[in-house]
């Protein structure tokens, strides 16, 4: 995996994003295949260089599950992607930890089709942590503190339904920051020491629930320091 990831870098571009513009970023899916990635067997797949997670009536989701990048576990870093999702609910999972059958447990950039959810930061034991157009403080007594920036519809005008979008995932410290398009989405600060994650895996969500697809590409990480 590091000769191939090293190969991409020094080409330059991966999956059409050049690396020149980003400087340090690197690639952690080759557009290829899934090396690097592991999952529920037969579950994704990879078309015209984009991972590729669907449910359809005869082989439906019948539980929530995730792939996981086995590239390491970043603390601070900053994660970029582009997400398609055709129906259902997915996201992107960061400083998480593994459960069992594919599962996961930590925060979730949430993505949706009817966009009740989608530049959300959701987290498995609190749920929705901030909604689209917040500010949230988590202080150290776990007490919630909300300041709104923009309108919760009004954000969805950066939104592109049913076609490509590009999702930033800043993670400093405990400053945990959203961006879909270019357009801040949410903002949280996690000081609640039982709750708030320094660190763990990155994961894509596949979930249950009626037919759906999702697909992600470009997926580049540059590791703050």
């Amino acid at each position: 995996m590091r000769d191939a990831l090293t190969l991409l870098v020094v080409c330059g571009a991966v999956g059409g994003v050049s690396m020149a513009t980003e400087p340090g970023f690197v690639p952690i899916f080759n557009g290829t295949d899934l090396a690097g990635w592991e999952g529920k067997p037969g579950a994704w797949r990879v078309e015209r260089g984009a991972i590729v997670g669907e449910s359809t009536p005869e082989r439906p989701c019948k539980r929530t599950h995730y792939l996981y990048w086995t590239g390491g576990e970043p603390a601070d870093f900053i994660l970029r992607a582009k997400i398609k999702l055709i129906g259902g609910n997915s996201g992107i999972q960061f400083r998480s930890a593994k459960r069992p059958d594919f599962d996961t447990f930590g925060y979730q950039a949430d993505f949706d089709a009817a966009n009740q959810y989608t530049g959300c930061l959701y987290q498995h034991k609190r749920g929705l942590v901030a909604r689209r157009g917040e500010r949230v403080v988590f202080t150290e007594t776990g007490q919630r503190q909300v300041e709104r920036f923009a309108d919760f519809e009004g954000l969805l005008k950066h939104v592109r339904q049913n076609d490509w979008n590009d999702y930033e995932i800043i993670a400093r410290g405990n400053r945990l920051t959203l961006r879909l398009n270019g357009q801040l989405m949410c903002e949280v600060e996690d000081r609640d020491p039982q709750l708030a994650r320094r660190k763990g895996i990155i994961a894509l969500q596949m979930h249950q629930g009626p037919p759906m697809r999702v697909e992600f590409k470009d997926l580049r990480i540059k590791v703050l320091k």
